[in-house]
């Protein structure tokens, strides 16, 4: 069902999803989770969106999972249709057809962090703040903050934040990694959008395949990034052409080989 604290516009072939509900940081209930969901599977079936920005309205990014949409769940209704179903929505971002930018609009924090740490690129503005302060609630990272941020920045860095309860300013964040470029505050979503921009108007089927390889170098796409391409380049032989119509025809292929 669509909810309005999660929107979802187009600027071009750019495709922007805003996260608004600045009372409470942009926190996200499962309401949202799910509306997220059903953007970013919008996004990735229309053809003619090359790039995408996530950013949050207010003073926030994100601060995370709100607490109170998962704070009296039991264990079990905690783990599956809390932790898992919020895997499934960031996952689903981030092996997304198209190039994410997100804009740090304002803080990042255990939840929204890992949101961000989806995205391929992050624009943050001076005064935003990032980190994993679950453990000082008693609770661990749940969304990939201990896994995807591993592969993303290293094991150092996520030990500082998740252990220590480290935050960092965006200048901080700046040569770690954590973000890739620091800009005046009120600015993010404009210079994000700028981005995007830049990546749809390079050559979309490359930047598409990139996307796949990268994450295939980095070890974080299991195998998805590797049989996508596998597929896409067999997709493109006459064998496959040939299969089908043998198949139709209920007869033996003549294959040919043909790249």
């Amino acid at each position: 069902m669509p909810d309005p604290r999660l929107t979802l516009s187009r600027q071009g072939q750019v495709a922007i999803v805003t996260i608004d509900r600045p009372d409470k940081l942009n926190a996200l209930d499962l309401a949202m989770l799910e509306a997220l969901d059903g953007a970013i599977a919008g996004i990735e079936r229309d053809r003619t969106v090359l790039a995408a920005v996530l950013v949050g309205t207010g003073k926030a990014f994100s601060a995370g999972g709100d607490i109170a949409a998962w704070a009296a769940m039991p264990p079990a209704g905690f783990g599956f249709d809390w932790v898992r179903f919020g895997h499934r929505v960031f996952s689903r971002i981030a092996e997304l057809r198209v190039p994410v930018i997100a804009a740090l609009n304002g803080h990042a924090l255990g939840g929204g962090l890992e949101l961000a740490a989806c995205a391929d690129i992050r624009i943050a503005e001076t005064q935003a703040r990032l980190g994993l302060p679950e453990t000082g609630l008693g609770m661990v990272p749940g969304w990939s903050g201990t896994q995807r941020l591993v592969h993303r920045f290293g094991a150092q860095i996520v030990r500082r934040m998740a252990l220590g309860g480290e935050i960092f300013s965006a200048a901080e964040a700046l040569p770690l990694g954590l973000v890739d470029q620091v800009v005046d505050t009120g600015a993010a979503p404009d210079a994000a959008l700028a981005y995007a921009q830049r990546v749809a108007a390079r050559g979309p089927a490359a930047v598409q395949v990139a996307k796949l390889m990268l994450a295939s170098a980095t070890g974080e796409s299991g195998g998805t990034a590797v049989e996508t391409l596998a597929s896409m380049l067999v997709a493109k032989t006459g064998d496959l052409g040939e299969g089908v119509a043998a198949f139709g025809e209920k007869r033996a292929p003549a294959f040919k080989g043909e790249w």
